[in-house]
């Protein structure tokens, strides 16, 4: 799959690179900011039981 997505951008392979680096780079922002904050709310092991004795 990342062959095939590296395969069909545009340009030089300086640039491809370039390309690959700035969407994983959104891949990670758009997880942290919304995603993983929406995960936290829904799942039911956010309640730890740690130390409460």
């Amino acid at each position: 799959m990342y062959a095939w997505i590296f395969r069909h951008l545009p340009g030089p392979l300086w640039a491809r690179i370039l390309i690959c680096l700035v969407l994983a780079a959104a891949v990670v922002l758009l997880l942290m900011e919304f995603v993983f904050p929406w995960v936290s709310t829904v799942s039911p092991w956010t309640e730890s039981t740690v130390g409460a004795g």
